[in-house]
């Protein structure tokens, strides 16, 4: 028959009951008075085998014995599972050493290899590495408590002290007051300032430092939210406490939505007008879908041209145009040449929905990650990289480092090398990385896989031809700080519709209200203030060409009013106050045919606007008249046929 822990008492506990030496006790033993079991280096008594009287003391004593209850605070699980893993290794402790001679030595080996993780390794996870003493403490326990495992649980409140406090209301509410302040005192100098502002009013015995950081702790765990939003801003609990919103990118399509921004590179370039070393901007658009570059530009900064430019290349490596663009909330994206709707826009051309961004929410912009993926993986192998910031900066680039600036000399590269190597990278290391969307699949291959049959670039240069209403002034049509004329707008004072392209804004092209195309005016460029004097030849030919348009257009005006004094005259004689009662038709047909023919006179442009465009014409007519060929002998030996055409453009003329 088996008996429990709860029928054995050791030789201790029976000399405490009866009053008597545990000497004695032993002796008893040795008589064979009591039946008892070896256990470690002692004994332990069968307590049905003691007198009547003693038993009844034994079963008073435990009946006075503190119960396992429930207590008031909630155990948490992974305790609860601690306490019966301590109990399971008790038992096989207990089992393993019940049929040994020797217990002390069988427990020690049990423990031994336990602790060497050789046996009972699930109990090992949970419990870890148990000494001898504590194994002992442990079945003391459970011997003690009738086998109950909740005497295992540690007896720890498990946050129920976090709730008391022996701080004072005056006290927690100075020391709040300097915790959830916006100038974020840390928790120490909050202290002594608490401290400081109590004593002075007359507070005493006050909590050590301990309890209040105790206190601060358990504040700023039990109330982040406030905490944050009191020291760090509405923004910091956006970011760091509230619940973000999950998408769920396996609804789109590859080329569905672009995401856009522009990005500074931490790198320098030759300025390509100055050659000064300057870090460029970057503008990217990246395809939702599977989280790749699909077209980016490189210029000095971020503008109108440069978004319009990326754009442009992500639709023909799309080979297709997105259904929407989200992007950054920035000045030049939301610029009147992408939103502005009627006759102009750009994405309304291009019939593509713009969403932007929040300001200040940078997370919900996955592009930026990309962009450290760039800088971590592309910038930093440049040779003019300058690090992300103060703390990153290359030692090149620091002070006093001399040996590192003789090493490693910095290698400025111009802006093209710099937009071929981001390219390369792109293709040979970017398309390359796993999907973050689509598992087993790399960036490369979701992109290649949505891409469309491809779009005709002569018609997307075409809709992406902005359109706006225009004045025409003296020097023409007033734009993006340019002046743009041609003569067909000379007298010409109604609006007008121009359209244009950032990639070549050397002319635009000019239309009526009604769509009836005028003309296509071209830049206007300023020039030499001395042209006569200190310009060159070609600075000369300019001011000329510029005068002669400016006296023909004033002859063209002073004629168009002589004509027009001269058909009043023909229709309505009694305004030039000659009293004849009647012409006859042949002197008015004669007087029209008369005009017609000085008009076509004053029209005929026997002279060039330069002389050499006069010498590059004749040289090109099969036949020259003497007088021709003279004039071309003359031109050869002039300064200007040398400066323009050279020694390496001479000709032999065969007359």
């Amino acid at each position: 028959m088996q008996t429990s822990n709860a029928d054995w008492i050791t030789t201790k506990e029976l000399a405490e009951i009866k009053g008597i030496s545990e000497r004695a006790v032993r002796k008893a033993i040795s008589n064979n008075k009591y039946v008892i079991r070896k256990c470690s280096k002692s004994y332990e008594i069968l307590v049905t085998s003691l007198e009547e009287n003693v038993r009844e003391k034994i079963t008073a004593s435990k009946e006075n014995l503190p119960q396992v209850t429930n207590n008031s605070y909630i155990v948490p699980e992974m305790q609860k599972k601690l306490a019966l893993a301590k109990y399971d290794l008790i038992k096989k402790w207990d089992e393993f050493r019940k049929d040994k001679k020797n217990k002390t030595i069988a427990g020690k080996d049990f423990l031994e290899a336990y602790n060497h993780n050789c046996i009972c390794e699930e109990l090992f996870n949970v419990v870890g590495k148990v000494a001898i003493g504590t194994i002992y403490e442990w079945h003391k326990k459970l011997r003690t408590y009738n086998d109950d495992w909740h005497c295992l649980i540690n007896n720890y409140t498990f946050g129920e002290k976090t709730r008391k406090t022996l701080m004072k209301p005056e006290e927690e509410a100075e020391f709040l007051k300097n915790l959830l302040h916006p100038n974020q005192l840390n928790i120490g100098k909050a202290i002594k300032l608490t401290k400081l502002a109590l004593t002075q009013r007359g507070f005493k015995n006050l909590c050590c430092d301990l309890t209040y950081r105790r206190f601060a702790n358990n504040y700023k765990n039990e109330h982040y939210n406030t905490w944050v939003e009191a020291r760090e801003g509405n923004k910091a609990l956006h970011d760091k406490v509230l619940p973000y919103i999950t998408r769920d990118i396996s609804k789109l399509e590859v080329g569905d939505v672009l995401i856009g921004d522009g990005h500074r590179l931490s790198f320098f370039v030759k300025h390509p007008y100055t050659g000064k070393p300057i870090r460029p901007m970057m503008v990217a658009y990246q395809d939702w879908k599977s989280g790749g570059f699909v077209g980016f530009e490189i210029m000095l900064e971020e503008n109108t041209q440069c978004i319009a430019s990326a754009l442009r290349n992500a639709i023909i490596n799309l080979g297709k145009v997105p259904k929407f663009v989200y992007q950054d909330n920035g000045k030049a994206f939301k610029a009147k040449y992408f939103i502005e709707n009627g006759l102009s826009g750009l994405f309304t051309n291009l019939g593509i929905q713009p969403v932007y961004a929040k300001p200040y929410n940078a997370k919900a912009k996955p592009i930026e990650r990309l962009f450290r993926e760039l800088q971590d993986s592309c910038e930093v192998l440049l040779p003019s990289y300058t690090g992300t910031s103060i703390i990153k900066k290359p030692a090149q680039l620091k002070r006093n480092e001399k040996l590192h600036k003789s090493l490693y000399k910095v290698n400025v590269p111009t802006l093209e090398q710099v937009i071929n190597f981001i390219g390369n990278w792109v293709q040979k290391y970017h398309y390359e990385q796993p999907c973050p969307h689509i598992a087993g699949e790399t960036i490369g291959k979701v992109l290649e896989s949505g891409k469309g049959e491809g779009v005709n670039i002569e018609t997307l240069d075409d809709l992406m031809m902005v359109r706006e209403i225009k004045k025409i002034y003296r020097n023409g049509i007033l734009f993006l700080k340019n002046n743009y004329y041609d003569e067909a707008l000379f007298g010409y004072k109604k609006e007008v519709i121009i359209k244009y392209s950032l990639f070549n804004l050397s002319s635009i092209k000019v239309y009526k209200l009604n769509g009836e195309f005028i003309c296509e005016a071209k830049r206007i460029e300023p020039i030499h203030p001395l042209a006569n004097y200190l310009g060159e030849v070609k600075d000369i030919e300019e001011l000329k060409q510029k005068t002669r348009i400016k006296k023909k257009l004033e002859k063209q005006t002073e004629q168009e009013y002589i004509n027009q004094i001269k058909r009043n005259q023909v229709h309505t004689p009694l305004l030039t106050m000659d009293l004849i009662e009647k012409q006859e038709e042949d002197e008015i047909n004669n007087f029209t045919l008369a005009i017609k023919e000085e008009i076509q006179a004053d029209d005929f442009n026997g002279c060039f606007n330069t002389r050499f465009e006069k010498y590059e014409y004749l040289m090109k007519q099969d036949k020259l008249t003497k007088k021709e060929q003279e004039w071309i002998l003359e031109y050869k030996s002039t300064s200007e046929y040398e400066q323009i055409y050279g020694d390496d453009n001479k000709e032999v003329f065969n007359a």
